[in-house]
C-alpha cells in the first residue's frame, strides 16, 4: 500500500485522534493514535506499545528530547515496514511499464510462432502443389528447417549459414531422385549421402541458398535480439523493484515515514528537500541505470524502425518458399548438366527396391488462414511494434526521475505545507537538496552512499551488451548492417548474395532518388 492510500485510508481514524490538542512543547498528550496506526498496519501487537509518552533512552534514530510514544522494538519493526513500504511504493510506480513490455513480449513471441508455422504451411503447400511426387521426403527437411528458424530466434546459439546449407543438402538427394534424374524407386541411402556431401560443389540450386543466408540473417537475427531485449527490460525492472537498501537508507526511511510517529504526529508528511534527499540517496545506484535505460529504448525505436520491406521477419518467412520454388526450378534446367557432375562425383545412382509416398499434407487445412495472414500482417507485427515503441518512449527517463516522482506524487507533503525535516514539523526544509546518482551524493546530509552495488553494476553490463545487439554490433559476418542512404550503387542485397533481382528493391531506380537500405555496422554510431 502506498503512503498516500495509507493516509486515506487512515484520516478518518487519525483526524480523530489528533482532535485532542497537544501540549505547547510538542509533546504528545496520548498515544492513542499511534496505537492505532501501530495496529492497523498490523505492525505487531499493541502490548509493546505505550498508552502514554515515555521516555526513549532506549532508541536508536527516532531519539528526541521529548517523551515519545516508541520503544526500541517499535522502532525495529517501523524500520522494515518503511523498506517495505518505499518497495511497494516503487513497485507501484513500475507496474505499468512493467506490464507494457512483458505484455508485448509474449505477443511478439506468440506472433513470431505463429509466422514460422505459417511459412511452414506455405513450403510445404508449394511441394503438394508444384512437386507432389517430392513432398513426403521433403516434409521432413521442411519441418526440421523451420524448427530450426525458431530455435534460432527464441534464442539457441545455432548458425543460420548451417541450418540454410543443411536444408538443401538433405534437400538435394530428393530433388535429385525425382526431378533431376528420376527412376522407378528411390536412391539408396548411401548415395543420398554422398549427394547431400557434393551439394555445395556441384551448387544444384544456383546462388539461392546464398541469398536465403543473407536473408534470414537480415531478418531473424534482429527479431531474435528485439525479443531478448524485451525480456531483459523486464528483468531490469524486476532487479529494481527488488533492490537492496544499505543500513543507513533504512535507517532514513524510518527517520522519514516513522519517526514522526513518535511523537504522536501522525499526519505529518516529509518536506520536499527532505525527501528528495532520502529517496536520491536510497535510489542512487539504481539512478545510475538511467543512460543505459535511455539508451537502451533509443536502440529498440531505431531497429523497430529498421525492420521493413525485404529485411522485415514477415517477408522474409512468408516468400521463403517461393525461394525454394525457384531453387528447384534452377535444378529442373540445370538437370542434364548436374546429371553428368552428380556421375563424376557419386557414379551413376543406385537405387533402393521400394518407391517413397506421395504428398499426405492437407493443404486446404491452414490455406484460409495462410491468405488472412498475408493479407494482415502489416497491421499485425509491424503496427504492434510502432505501437508498443511510441508507448515505452514515454518512459526514457524512468530511472532518472524515480525519486521525483515518488516524492512529488506519493510521500512528500505538498508546497506550502507545515512538513517534517527529520526532527521536527517545521515551514521549510533548509539543507542542501542534491541530484541523482552515486556522485552527487557526497553532499547528502541524510544518507551515506559508498561503494557500488554489484548487482545494478550486473544489470548495467547486461543492457549495455544488449545494447550492442540492437545496434549491430555483434552480429555475425552476413549481419554486418547498418542504415543508411543509397542511392543507385550496390546494396545490401548484392554484398550479401552476389546477386539481387527487382523483388529485393536493390536496382537503381534511374532517378537519382534515394532510398533507405538496412546494414545494421554503423546503426546509431553515434550514440
Amino acid at each position: 500500500m502506498g503512503a498516500r492510500s495509507l493516509s486515506v485510508l487512515l484520516l478518518p481514524l487519525l483526524l480523530a485522534a489528533a482532535a485532542t490538542p497537544a501540549p505547547r512543547d510538542g509533546e504528545p498528550r496520548s498515544c492513542e493514535a499511534v496505537r492505532k496506526v501501530f495496529q492497523l498496519r498490523q505492525l505487531g501487537s499493541l502490548r509493546g506499545v505505550p498508552e502514554f509518552p515515555r521516555a526513549g533512552v532506549d532508541l536508536q534514530v527516532c531519539t528526541s528530547k521529548n517523551p515519545t510514544c516508541c520503544t526500541k522494538k517499535m522502532e525495529e519493526r517501523y524500520q522494515t515496514a518503511a523498506k517495505q513500504d518505499i518497495q511497494q511504493v516503487l513497485q507501484t510506480s513500475s507496474a505499468t511499464l512493467k506490464f507494457l513490455i512483458s505484455h508485448n513480449a509474449a505477443a511478439f513471441q506468440e506472433t513470431f510462432e505463429m509466422l514460422i508455422k505459417l511459412a511452414e504451411n506455405y513450403t510445404s503447400t508449394l511441394f503438394c502443389n508444384a512437386y507432389r511426387n517430392m513432398a513426403a521426403e521433403a516434409a521432413t527437411h521442411v519441418q526440421e528447417f523451420f524448427t530450426d528458424v525458431a530455435l534460432f530466434v527464441f534464442g539457441t546459439d545455432i548458425s543460420i549459414e548451417e541450418f540454410v546449407n543443411r536444408f538443401f543438402d538433405t534437400l538435394f538427394p530428393v530433388v535429385y531422385n525425382h526431378m533431376i534424374n528420376p527412376g522407378l524407386t528411390d536412391v539408396t541411402l548411401e548415395y543420398a549421402e554422398c549427394l547431400q556431401m557434393a551439394r555445395r560443389d556441384i551448387r544444384p540450386f544456383g546462388n539461392i541458398p546464398k541469398k536465403i543466408i543473407g536473408r534470414m540473417g537480415r531478418s531473424l537475427l534482429p527479431s531474435r535480439n528485439f525479443l531478448q531485449a524485451l525480456n531483459l527490460g523486464i528483468e531490469v525492472i524486476n532487479t529494481t523493484d527488488h533492490l537492496h537498501f544499505s543500513k543507513d537508507c533504512s535507517r532514513a526511511l524510518l527517520r522519514m515515514q516513522y519517526c514522526p510517529h513518535c511523537q504522536g504526529l501522525i499526519l505529518s508528511k516529509p518536506c520536499m528537500g527532505y525527501c528528495l534527499n532520502v529517496i536520491r540517496g536510497c535510489l542512487a545506484y539504481m539512478a545510475e541505470v538511467d543512460l543505459h535505460w535511455q539508451r537502451y529504448i533509443q536502440s529498440l525505436e531505431e531497429l523497430s524502425s529498421a525492420m521493413h520491406g525485404t529485411y522485415d521477419v514477415e517477408h522474409v518467412l512468408l516468400n521463403f518458399h517461393s525461394l525454394v520454388n525457384d531453387a528447384l526450378m534452377q535444378a529442373r534446367v540445370n538437370g542434364p548438366e548436374l546429371t553428368e557432375q552428380v556421375k563424376k562425383v557419386c557414379g551413376p545412382p543406385v537405387r533402393k527396391s521400394t518407391q517413397s509416398p506421395h504428398c499426405s499434407f492437407d493443404q486446404n487445412k491452414y490455406y484460409q488462414g495462410l491468405k488472412m495472414f498475408s493479407r494482415d500482417s502489416e497491421e499485425t507485427l509491424a503496427s504492434r511494434r510502432k505501437e508498443f515503441i511510441s508507448h515505452l518512449r514515454l518512459y526514457r527517463a524512468f530511472y532518472g526521475g524515480l525519486a521525483d516522482q515518488l516524492c512529488g506524487n506519493e510521500l512528500a507533503a505538498a508546497d506550502g505545507l507545515p512538513c517534517w525535516n527529520g526532527e521536527d514539523v517545521v515551514k521549510s526544509y533548509t539543507h542542501r537538496v542534491v541530484g541523482s546518482g552515486i556522485k552527487a551524493q557526497s553532499g547528502n546530509p541524510e544518507v551515506r552512499v559508498k561503494g557500488a552495488d554489484p548487482v545494478i553494476n550486473q544489470i548495467i553490463d547486461k543492457l549495455k551488451h544488449v545494447i550492442q545487439l540492437l545496434r549491430g554490433k555483434s552480429f555475425p559476418k552476413y549481419d554486418n548492417w547498418d542504415l543508411r542512404q543509397t542511392g543507385s550503387g550496390g546494396s545490401v542485397d548484392e554484398q550479401m548474395s552476389g546477386d539481387c533481382d527487382d523483388e529485393d528493391g536493390c536496382r537503381g531506380s534511374g532517378s537519382g532518388e534515394v532510398r533507405r537500405v538496412l546494414k545494421i555496422t554503423d546503426l546509431m554510431e553515434d550514440q
